[in-house]
């Protein structure tokens, strides 16, 4: 089959999916290789603009990548509760808690899933830049990539809100990198302080609960969001908005998805099944 017949019979695949969404969504994916052409396929209500929530953190790791390479910051950066740097923010192990400032933790011990750390690292990158982070974001993410959809409001740990174009924009950047060296991703992907337990939102306890710079880092946890066919080394995020966007490096493949009612069971069915459902598609 030809790119552009793969691409239509993956968007009908996605439609049949998101046909037994509780609400109106919107997903699509990003298959082959760079050097023979890619296929984005998309399926659903794609001019309309979404909630992000979590997702949102992916957007902040980012930018951290950016701002690392052009030495505005550094992994090792004092950041956070005392001992703590701007890796540990990132990677949920500075100690915080989900909101409070009051770490429950010491640095590196835990994977304690926090929203405030994530808020610590913006923050910590809007002063070395000097300016707002919202204004960083524009000009080191969402603008290069051409994310004109795409508004922060609020927290930098859940207020993105944007359409499937920019979250596939956002998908393919994570996916092959052209902000960031290949190298800093890769970095950025890898689990981070490896063997620390912790919760993941939804889904219970995980013993590992891997985590990079930024994006969840699927492992072994079982039960999980994306689909029995991703591969431990699939990274990504979801949010509780209803939003999920995932890279699995083993086969190439990116994809994201977006819908107007909240994460709950259905969600934990429903991501799963279209995600396995993708990858088979497309010969993995």
């Amino acid at each position: 089959m030809s790119a552009g017949a793969n691409g239509a019979a993956l968007g009908r695949l996605m439609a049949q999916h998101l046909s037994g969404w509780p609400a109106p969504g919107a997903m699509g994916a990003i298959v082959g290789a760079q050097a023979t052409g890619t296929t984005a396929a998309t399926a659903g209500d794609d001019d309309r603009v979404f909630e992000w929530a979590s997702v949102t953190k992916l957007l902040v790791g980012l930018s951290c990548l950016v701002a690392l390479e052009e030495g505005t910051v550094g992994l090792e950066d004092e950041a956070g509760p005392p001992g703590s740097t701007l890796g540990h923010l990132l990677a949920h192990a500075s100690g915080l808690p989900f909101e409070a400032e009051r770490p429950v933790a010491p640095p590196g011990r835990r994977r304690i899933y926090s929203n405030r750390g994530i808020e610590v690292a913006a923050a910590h990158l809007a002063g070395r830049a000097g300016m707002p982070f919202e204004a960083y974001l524009h000009e080191a993410v969402l603008g290069p990539l051409g994310m004109a959809g795409t508004t922060l409001a609020g927290s930098p740990a859940h207020g993105a809100r944007g359409p499937l174009a920019d979250i596939l924009a956002l998908a393919a950047e994570l996916r092959s990198p052209t902000l960031v060296a290949p190298e800093t991703l890769s970095r950025a992907t890898a689990v981070a302080w490896p063997g620390l337990s912790g919760v993941l939102p939804g889904f219970g306890r995980h013993d590992p609960c891997d985590w990079g710079f930024g994006p969840e880092v699927k492992g072994a946890k079982s039960p999980h969001w994306t689909g029995k066919a991703n591969s431990p080394r699939t990274y990504g995020h979801f949010g509780q908005s209803g939003s999920f966007l995932w890279v699995d490096p083993d086969v190439g493949v990116a994809m994201a998805g977006l819908s107007a009612h909240p994460f709950g069971p259905w969600a934990r069915d429903a991501w799963p099944a279209v995600s396995d459902a993708v990858l088979g598609s497309v010969g993995t």
